[in-house]
């Protein structure tokens, strides 16, 4: 999955939020790598099969949202 924001700071504060939950999930169904470059952060999903496929799209968009919530609320 790909998120574009406005400015790589922004990216960077999503990026730092969602990374400490990298390998916290069932990692013997499905991993997870974050990446950002500049203003893009992209997670990247693997899984076993589609049910874990997603489940962790579903779990990585909401720690996604709540992240982007969370930081235009400091920002606010």
């Amino acid at each position: 999955m790909r998120f574009e924001y406005p400015t790589a700071t922004a990216a960077q504060r999503v990026e730092r939020s969602i990374a400490v939950e990298v390998g916290e999930l069932d990692e013997d169904r499905s991993t997870v790598s974050v990446d950002r470059d500049a203003a893009i952060l992209t997670v990247e999903i693997s899984a076993t099969d589609r049910v874990a496929l997603r489940a962790g799209i579903n779990s990585w968009c909401r720690y996604v949202a709540t992240a982007e919530t969370v930081a235009d609320d400091i920002l606010a």
